[in-house]
């Protein structure tokens, strides 16, 4: 798999804690799942590690659509992530 470029966006305090609102980011070639992904921005700082401790709580849109973390990143061009939705 080669290096692909994509948008992400960050929603609420995913995006208080990172300290962007969107960014364009190359994947590295390894990058082939949602859960790859959430891996490597917490590797990319303070931020990132803080926003995405609990990866399993982050919610995660590909192209628009709610994917699990074990989807394929193949296709994407916009990839959100969100906080856990609180009842209302």
């Amino acid at each position: 798999m080669t290096d692909r470029a994509v948008k992400l966006i960050y929603f609420a305090w995913v995006r208080e804690r990172i300290g962007l609102a969107e960014e364009h980011v190359t994947l590295p070639g390894g990058i082939a799942t949602v859960r790859d992904l959430l891996a490597w921005l917490q590797a990319r700082g303070d931020g990132y590690a803080e926003a995405l401790k609990v990866p399993e709580a982050i919610r995660v849109a590909i192209n628009q659509d709610h994917v699990p973390h074990g989807a394929g990143l193949d296709g994407a061009r916009e990839i959100a992530l969100f906080p856990p939705m609180t009842g209302g």
